[in-house]
C-alpha cells in the first residue's frame, strides 16, 4: 500500500525505546513504501541525527527517555531550535491516548497522532493526509527555503485572508515572519485574530512576544503571567518570562521561571543549561552543579550543548576542591577546543581551566600566566560580557597574597565602563566576581560614570548644543567601547538633526557591531534568535 508516488524517494527516522517497537514501524514504513528508514532509542541520539542528516518523515514515541511527554518534549524542543523543517511530517505514537493528551497534540500542530495498536492502513492514511498538506504549502515553504521572506510572507498572508485549507498555520506563519521583519504591531493584530478564532497558548505567546518586540515590556509581562495562570503547563511561558526578567534584572524571578520550565520539559538541554547557568549566578551552586550536570548528560555532541556549561562545571568543581572534576572539564574543553581550532571562545575557556587547575595545585605564578592570556584580550573587539564575567571570576579567586591590592577593582572598573549598558550587564559583572565588595565598588563605579556621560548629554541638548554633544558621545563610546554611549550618539544624532547625522548614525552603529556583535550571553541565557512560543521560518 503505497502512501503516495514519491515516498520511495523520502527517508524516515524512527525514535523509541523499545526496540521491538521500532523493528515493526520500521517494517510497516518499508511496507508502504519509504526508502531509507534510521533509528534511534534516546532523545539525544535523535537529536545528533536531525542536525546532521535531512529526514521527511519523523516517527517518536511520546513516551520517550522514560517520562510520560518525552516525545513531546523532544518535538518542542527540535522546533524551538529550528532543528525540524517545516516540511517535515512529524508522526506522534502513543500506548494511551486520555483526552488530555489528545487535546496537548491538537495544540502542538502535530501531524500524525496515532494509538498503539495501529494497523499499516491507518498509518498510511495519517501519512498521506500529512504530506498532502505539506504539498499544499509547498510554495510557502520553497519560499522560505529560498529565504525569501517578502513571498513567503504574501503567499502566507493571502492563504491566511482567504481562510483557505490551513489558514491558522498560515496566519502562525504569516506574524512570525512580520517579527522578523521588525512589523511587531501587525503581528500581533494576526495572533489577536488567531486567538479569537481558535485560543491556544502560543497564540498568546505571540501576542507576548509582539508586545517585547514593541518595547511594551509591562504589558508583555502581564499577558504572560496570564497565559501561565490559564495554563499552568506552558513550559514556553516560563521559558520567555525568564527571558524578560533577566533583561530587568531579576535574576531571582527568572531562575524560578526556568526552573519551573526545567520542571515541565526535563529533557530540553538550552533550558537545563539556562536554569544552571543562573543558579551559578545567583550563587545557588549545589543546583547550579545539578542542573549542569544533567544537561551534560544530555550530550555533548549535540550543536544544542553550549560549552560555558564545562566552563562553569570548571568553576564549581575547583570551589569544591575536586581536583579530578575540573580536570576532566579542561580536557572536555580541550578536545572541543582541537575540534574547532579558530575559536576564540574556546581558546579562552581552557586558558580559564588550566588557570584554574594551576590556582588548585597551589601554582599562583602558573595560575597567573594563565590570566596573562585572557588580560591580553581585554581591548579586544571580540571580548564581550561572557569573557569579562570569566577574567573578573578567574581573578576574584585569585589568592590575597597573589592579587596586588586594588587590582580587582580596576579590572571591574574598566570591564564595567565596556559593559555596564543596562542595569542587568551591571548586576552580571558583579555577580561573576562572587559579589566580591572591592569588584562591587568598580562595577558601581563604572556603572555612575556611563550614566553621567549619557546625561550630561542629554543637559547639552537641551542647552542647544546637540552637535558637541553626539561628538563627545562617540568619542567616549569609542574609547571605552560601551554600546549605550554609542546608541545614545545615534538617537540624538537622528531626533535633533545634527550636521551629518546619517554620518554620523554610520559610524556610531559601526563601531557597535564592532564592540557588540558577539554578546550572545547574559548571565548564561543564550541571546540568539530562537524563541519560546515560536514557529521556526527555515524551509
Amino acid at each position: 500500500m503505497m502512501v503516495d508516488r514519491d515516498i520511495h524517494q523520502a527517508r524516515a527516522l524512527l525514535i523509541d525505546a523499545n526496540p521491538l517497537l521500532r523493528s515493526v514501524a520500521a517494517q510497516q514504513l518499508r511496507d508502504l513504501g519509504v526508502g531509507y528508514t534510521a533509528q534511534a532509542g534516546k532523545a539525544r541520539d535523535a537529536r545528533t541525527l536531525i542536525e546532521r542528516e535531512p529526514f521527511d518523515i519523523v516517527v517518536c514515541s511520546r513516551e520517550l527517555d522514560g517520562t510520560d511527554a518525552g516525545g513531546q518534549d523532544f518535538l518542542d524542543e527540535l522546533r524551538r531550535e529550528s532543528l525540524l523543517p517545516p516540511a517535515c511530517v512529524f508522526v506522534m505514537v502513543t500506548s494511551q491516548a486520555t483526552y488530555t493528551q489528545v487535546v496537548e497534540a491538537g495544540e502542538a500542530a502535530l501531524d500524525v497522532f496515532l494509538v498503539r495498536p495501529y494497523t499499516s492502513a491507518a498509518m498510511s492514511e495519517r501519512l498521506a493526509e500529512a504530506r498532502q498538506r505539506k504539498r499544499a504549502l509547498a510554495e510557502i515553504f520553497k519560499a522560505l527555503q529560498d529565504e525569501d521572506m517578502p513571498a513567503a510572507l504574501a503567499k502566507a498572508l493571502k492563504r491566511f485572508q482567504e481562510k483557505a485549507a490551513y489558514w491558522i498555520y498560515c496566519g502562525r506563519l504569516a506574524a512570525e515572519l512580520l517579527l522578523k521583519l521588525n512589523k511587531p504591531a501587525e503581528a500581533r493584530k494576526i495572533f489577536e485574530r488567531i486567538q479569537e478564532n481558535k485560543p491556544s497558548a502560543w497564540a498568546q505567546l505571540g501576542i507576548a512576544r509582539a508586545m517585547l518586540a514593541n518595547g511594551e515590556v509591562g504589558p508583555a509581562k502581564r499577558q504572560l503571567l496570564a497565559t501561565q495562570k490559564a495554563d499552568p503547563t506552558c513550559a514556553d511561558a516560563y521559558d520567555l518570562l525568564g527571558r524578560v526578567l533577566v533583561e530587568q534584572c531579576d535574576f531571582a524571578g527568572a531562575l524560578g521561571a526556568y526552573r519551573q520550565a526545567t520542571k515541565l520539559t526535563p529533557g530540553c538541554m538550552l533550558r537545563t543549561q539556562h536554569a544552571g547557568a543562573l543558579a551559578f549566578y545567583q550563587g545557588e551552586h549545589e543546583d547550579a552543579l545539578e542542573l549542569l550536570l544533567r544537561a551534560y548528560g544530555m550530550g555533548t555532541q549535540s550543536r544544542l550543548f553550549d560549552t560555558l556549561t564545562l566552563m562553569l562545571l570548571a568553576l564549581l568543581r575547583h570551589d569544591g576542591g575536586d581536583v579530578h572534576g575540573l580536570t576532566a572539564m579542561r580536557e572536555n574543553l580541550q578536545r572541543w577546543r582541537e575540534r574547532f581550532p579558530q575559536s576564540r571562545r574556546l581558546q579562552r575557556f581552557v586558558h580559564a581551566a588550566q588557570a584554574l587547575e594551576a590556582m588548585s595545585r597551589g601554582a599562583a605564578e602558573s595560575a597567573r600566566a594563565g590570566l596573562a592570556k585572557l588580560h591580553a584580550e581585554v581591548d579586544e573587539d571580540h571580548f564581550d560580557l561572557e569573557a569579562a564575567n570569566l577574567l573578573l571570576s578567574l581573578t576574584a579567586r585569585l589568592p590575597e597574597g597573589v592579587r596586588r591590592p586594588g587590582e580587582l577593582a580596576e579590572l571591574a572598573e574598566k570591564l564595567g565602563q565596556r559593559h555596564c549598558t543596562s542595569r542587568a550587564m551591571a548586576e552580571v559583572l558583579v555577580a561573576a566576581a562572587r559579589r566580591d565588595p572591592e569588584a562591587e565598588q568598580g562595577v558601581r563605579r563604572a556603572q555612575t560614570s556611563v550614566t553621567a556621560h549619557a546625561e550630561q548629554a542629554l543637559e547639552a541638548v537641551m542647552s542647544g548644543q546637540a552637535g558637541d554633544a553626539v561628538q563627545q558621545l562617540l568619542e567616549q563610546g569609542e574609547r571605552w567601547r560601551n554600546a549605550r554611549l554609542l546608541e545614545t550618539a545615534s538617537q540624538l544624532a537622528r531626533r535633533h538633526g545634527v550636521g551629518n547625522a546619517e554620518l554620523l548614525v554610520t559610524r556610531a552603529t559601526e563601531l557597535i557591531k564592532r564592540f557588540a556583535d558577539g554578546a550572545q550571553h547574559i548571565a548564561g541565557i543564550q541571546r540568539s534568535g530562537r524563541t519560546p512560543g515560536g514557529l521556526q521560518l527555515r524551509g
